[in-house]
């Protein structure tokens, strides 16, 4: 495991929205609403914790053109720090 992964993993495992928001990920791709009754939270905080695992590389929309019912996925990175955190 590299130092950069290592990094990303310390930042998402600093947070419980953006660790389990990983976690639920990982099981399959999700729209944000059904990302934020999975985990628990207000939608509200979810558009943020998707920012946040983007910036970072963990997360991807693979619908960025769509104004609603966005999906997100794990990058190749994120699946890698889903294994370290499980």
């Amino acid at each position: 495991m590299d130092d950069e992964t290592l990094k990303v993993y310390g930042y998402v495992i600093s947070s419980s929205y953006r660790e389990r928001s990983v976690k639920s990920l990982n099981e399959s791709n999700k729209i944000p609403t059904d990302l934020a009754e999975d985990i628990g939270v207000r939608a509200n905080h979810i558009s943020n914790v998707l920012k946040e695992l983007k910036e970072c590389g963990v997360a991807e929309c693979i619908n960025e053109e769509k104004r609603k019912n966005r999906i997100y996925k794990l990058t190749p990175k994120g699946e890698d720090i889903a294994k370290l955190i499980d």
